[in-house]
């Protein structure tokens, strides 16, 4: 008669699995979190900062004004630049060529749209140096436009980015927030120093 030898596990050994599984998803579960947190806001910060970059670059590429503008319909066929938004840039945004140099999208032949973002994850908040500051533009040389008259509330100077952490300390101590400073000139920096965000204003509440 042949006997079978029988494996498998003993209760004693599947808790002792069990409790190594629970010690390794406690530990790794809220890694994973703050990567997926730190992805998402590196991703907004990175995608704006690209666009004012793509802007700056173009407009002495097409001898013309570059604009980049915060729009809720940069999706839509014919899109259009926001006009005192309640949450500037986290509808979306648009760059495109400003033919006309009056800071609209729509009006005018020759403005096209050179790139398109939409709407930032609801877990996303972003804040500018001014309720109405929702655009900035290049002119043909390259450099930004600042002949806007009345309108210089609306160049965008700083951009506050955050999620539910606000501005607070992360890994490396850098800011778990983004700010992204232009220059009058144009050239655009993101910074994750936590003492210059609180003195650019801080996090939406």
């Amino acid at each position: 008669m042949n006997r079978q030898n029988e494996t498998g596990f003993t209760l004693y050994e599947l808790l002792i699995v069990i409790v190594i599984v629970g010690i390794i998803a406690s530990i790794g579960i809220p890694g994973l979190s703050e990567f997926a947190q730190n992805s998402r806001i590196t991703g907004v910060a990175n995608d704006l900062h690209s666009s004012f970059l793509l802007a700056r670059s173009e407009a002495p590429r097409v001898k013309n004004n570059v604009t980049v503008c915060s729009s809720e319909n940069s999706m839509d066929d014919e899109p259009d630049c926001d006009d005192k938004p309640d949450f500037p840039f986290r509808g979306g945004w648009i760059v495109f060529i400003d033919a006309d140099g009056d800071n609209d999208a729509t009006d005018s032949a020759g403005q096209e749209i050179l790139r398109r973002h939409p709407a930032v994850p609801d877990t996303i908040q972003i804040e500018t140096n001014d309720d109405d500051a929702v655009l900035f533009s290049y002119g043909a040389n390259g450099m930004g436009r600042r002949n806007f008259d009345d309108d210089s509330d609306l160049i965008v100077q700083t951009i506050i980015i955050c999620d539910e952490r606000g501005n607070e300390r992360a890994s490396g101590g850098w800011s778990s927030a983004r700010f992204i400073r232009l220059t009058p000139l144009g050239r655009p920096a993101v910074l994750r120093d936590v003492n210059q965000i609180e003195a650019a204003g801080s996090c939406p509440d």
